[in-house]
């Protein structure tokens, strides 16, 4: 199969640091040239991919200090994907609706994931009026605020099954892993911890927007005893992060659409307690590869029960719900589904023959 496959151009595929859409990408794009597709790249010319790559931007946007205007750069991209579109046999978007109007014109099959959080008034017209764009979710949660979207499926994310490993002692201290702002709740994992009586960990990073946030209210609790805060870390870092961790605190206040962290965790075999929030019933298996709790008080009291959790089951919830190869086979099936009915929907009739008439009868 001919695929494009269009990535954000905010960070290179895969991201150096913090970027779960564009690492998600690069997992996809791997696997299925791993199993002998054509697969075209649309990203970031600083990306790294076993596939064709049409580099759309020098480098990373988040990264180049000369971008000034981020849409110029994904005009560009959008050009580019059109000039090439007879190369394909379907096209699969990255990059929210942007393109919608677009594809809406250019004869071949498309289909978006949705990466982001949809409970955005604004959303709502969009979705009204792009009723012919398919689209699929990464968590059915995900879809509630927009139940008129064409939804072609839920994919859960995935990744490969060596990207981490399974750590089989239990760590010593809890861990906080993501992003620093209001709706990811570090303060919470700060306060679990300090009742659990156990030391925290935390490795975030901190985006400009989000600053002012972390000097008021995170950065005044790390001065804490139990707290270490090391801030942003890379891929290669994660396994012994998540892997010599007792747990993975993800305390959100806000519905995640996935949550890539908690499925890192659970392939170094440490166990996830986390907010019933967004993803997490869906991500997390009760009992198996984490707790699902609803408040402070049951999370520390969570803390207290991991002795109950066996890591290597925690592995191996993993390996059968979360590989990119489950990933990318029912991405597949999405598109085969998609090309044959875009087929069906644009084969020309064949005109009935009068025999008669033909012959002149």
């Amino acid at each position: 199969m001919r695929i494009a496959q269009v990535a954000p151009l905010a960070e290179s595929v895969p991201p150096p640091g913090y970027g779960g859409t564009e690492r998600v990408v690069h997992y996809l794009t791997e696997e299925l040239v791993r199993e002998g597709h054509d697969v075209t790249l649309f990203a970031s010319g600083d990306s790294q991919t076993s596939a064709e790559l049409v580099a759309c931007s020098p480098r990373s946007l988040r990264t180049d200090e000369t971008v000034v205007d981020p849409i110029a750069h994904q005009v560009v991209q959008l050009e580019a994907v059109a000039a090439q579109i007879a190369r394909f046999d379907l096209v699969h978007w990255h990059v929210d609706y942007f393109h919608f109007p677009m594809s809406r014109r250019l004869g071949v099959p498309n289909v978006t994931t949705l990466h982001g959080r949809l409970d955005i008034p604004d959303l709502g017209p969009v979705y009204d009026e792009f009723t012919d764009m398919p689209v699929v979710s990464i968590s059915d949660d995900q879809r509630l605020p927009l139940p008129q979207a064409n939804w072609a499926a839920t994919v859960y994310h995935g990744m490969p099954l060596d990207e981490l490993e399974a750590h089989s002692k239990r760590g010593e201290y809890l861990a906080f892993l993501g992003r620093i702002s209001p709706e990811k709740r570090a303060d919470r994992a700060i306060e679990v911890a300090r009742r659990a009586g156990l030391p925290l960990r935390i490795a975030a990073k901190v985006d400009d927007m989000d600053r002012e946030y972390f000097e008021t209210k995170i950065e005044p609790l790390l001065d804490a005893d139990h707290v270490n805060f090391i801030g942003e870390i890379g891929p290669e870092q994660k396994n012994e992060f998540l892997g010599k961790a007792r747990a993975l605190l993800f305390p959100i206040d806000w519905s995640e659409p996935f949550g890539l962290v908690m499925i890192e965790s659970m392939a170094c075999g440490t166990p996830v307690i986390a907010y019933r929030s967004g993803s997490v019933p869906e991500v997390i298996a009760e009992g198996v590869s984490g707790f699902v709790v609803d408040d402070i008080e049951s999370a520390t009291k969570a803390v207290a029960r991991l002795d109950e959790l066996d890591r290597s089951a925690v592995r191996a919830d993993f390996e059968r719900r979360f590989s990119a190869e489950r990933m990318a086979h029912d991405y597949l099936d999405v598109y085969e589904r998609l090309i044959a009915d875009y087929r069906r929907s644009h084969t020309v009739p064949v005109p009935m023959v009068d025999e008669g008439a033909a012959a002149g009868v």
